[in-house]
């Protein structure tokens, strides 16, 4: 197959979402041609190869940061991406578009598709049909919510990557449709050859709470801050993997409470020093406000930590109290702080929850994921070319 995925965001840029599909690309395209048109920023290449995947990034305006996209950058996304699929389309044709983010991608795949008279199966993430933490978030403004369920309609098929997600597309947007779960994946981490807690200046014999993703005020991360508090522990550290605009308040924070010299902020790191935090970690935790799928936690359980975190969002699928560590009530911080000390007081509850989890983590690993997107195609290639048939006997 000759497959286009769309998605204003692609590493460097954004977080999970950009990061899981940059991981699907390289596995479909072991088997197939594909290219990904996303955006351009700073001295990022206009066009490359990366790991078999042919790479477009169009030039966006107003966007700074690697890690948090702006309205300006979304809206520019739209005419430039359209303009480069455009013409892409004519002097290389594809068999099937993949639309990633139905905000703000979902009227490029949809334009597209149209104009090339191809099949459009856009996936669904999570904060683009649900975000609490944003003014912004469609679900809040009517405009929004209406244009969004159009592209729901007018796709061939729709993906969701939880039972969350793919209920916001009934429950919110008010689509009565079949929606297609498919889960996440990752690629299946590499462990350090060496990891200590020397190299960041935590003794061997303390208690160590991890957490990855961007600080940004979804993820509420200053709440960690508290947690580390609270515990009361006084050989507790807190590693905070990630960068964005909430990095200030949670140094604030940690000031604040005095226990600025038991956290860690290591910023945006290579993947080696990513997995280096987590090997030297005992609790992965999480107090973000919801997640579409939370690809973070699956990296945690392929590491076997056990994971304290909220109740809201689709981590829901495969985490759960006690079988993982413990899933508590939103923004329920005396519950969230008795977890944590639950598992430090218990080693065997710990290395219960971490053997569950990596085992767990198996069955979401990115080739799991790429297999099921390569089918789901397949049948939406069959239904398109047997609609076609049956289109020209009847006239």
């Amino acid at each position: 197959m000759r497959i286009l995925l769309c998605n204003y965001e692609y590493p460097p840029l954004g977080g999970g979402g950009g990061v899981v599909m940059a991981a699907l690309a390289t596995e479909l395209a072991k088997r197939h041609d594909v290219t990904v048109l996303s955006s351009r920023v700073g001295d990022l290449p206009a066009e490359a190869t990366e790991d078999g995947v042919r790479v477009l990034r169009v030039p966006v305006l107003f966007r700074r940061e690697l890690a948090v996209a702006n309205f300006p950058s979304m809206l520019a996304y739209l005419p430039s991406a359209w303009w480069r699929g455009t013409r892409l389309g004519r002097s290389r044709p594809f068999d099937l578009i993949n639309t990633h983010f139905v905000v703000p991608t979902g009227p490029v795949g949809a334009a597209l598709a149209r104009r090339f008279r191809v099949p459009n199966v856009l996936s669904v993430h999570g904060g683009d049909l649900y975000d609490p933490s944003k003014s912004m978030s469609p679900h809040r403004h009517a405009l929004l919510r209406l244009a969004i369920a159009r592209l729901l309609t007018w796709a061939d098929r729709v993906v969701g990557q939880s039972r969350d997600t793919v209920g916001h597309v009934e429950s919110i947007y008010r689509v009565r449709r079949p929606v297609d779960l498919i889960p996440l994946g990752i690629v299946r981490p590499v462990p350090p050859a060496v990891a200590t807690r020397a190299s960041l200046g935590i003794p061997d014999d303390a208690f160590v709470m991890v957490s990855v993703g961007r600080v940004v005020a979804r993820k509420a991360a200053p709440q960690l801050v508290d947690v580390l508090a609270r515990s009361g522990r006084a050989n507790a550290y807190l590693l905070i993997v990630g960068d964005g605009p909430e990095r200030a308040a949670v140094a604030h924070r940690a000031a604040e409470l005095g226990v600025a010299d038991r956290v860690r902020l290591l910023g945006q790191t290579s993947e080696e020093d990513k997995n280096r935090a987590l090997a030297v970690s005992d609790v992965f935790v999480s107090t973000s406000q919801h997640e579409g799928f939370g690809l973070v936690f699956v990296e945690a359980m392929a590491f076997g930590l056990p994971i304290v975190c909220y109740d809201r969002g689709g981590q829901t699928d495969f985490l759960a109290t006690p079988a993982s560590g413990a899933v508590v009530a939103l923004n329920d911080l005396e519950a969230f702080v008795r977890a944590v000390l639950e598992l430090e007081a218990s080693r065997e509850r710990r290395v219960a929850a971490g053997r569950h989890n990596v085992a767990a983590a198996r069955g979401l690993f990115i080739d799991r994921c790429a297999a099921q997107y390569e089918a789901l195609f397949e049948r939406v290639l069959a239904e398109r070319g047997v609609a076609a048939t049956a289109g020209a006997q009847r006239s």
